[in-house]
């Protein structure tokens, strides 16, 4: 399936995008955020499970087992400080 991946922040600046679409074969959030890391390099960086990532599905903020759908908006950003 097709979906639009954004990226926010400090990963944006890792990654070199803000915004991508992608084929997956994901069908959860989780999932494709093992696919991504799967790519190596600085999307492995970025997203890596020691590292803390809030993941938004269609501007909802959401947990790693919602589904995927087909032409679905999946953010991925650091968690917000501030002070």
């Amino acid at each position: 399936m097709k979906i639009t991946v954004k990226y926010f922040a400090s990963i944006r600046e890792a990654i070199g995008t803000g915004v991508e679409v992608r084929e997956t074969q994901a069908n959860t959030l989780g999932a494709l955020r093992d696919e991504l890391i799967a790519l190596g390099g600085d999307h492995a960086e970025s997203l890596a499970r020691g590292r803390a990532v809030r993941l938004a599905l269609n501007q909802i903020m959401a947990n790693e087992a919602e589904a995927l759908t087909e032409g679905a908006e999946v953010a991925f950003f650091p968690p917000v400080t501030g002070g």
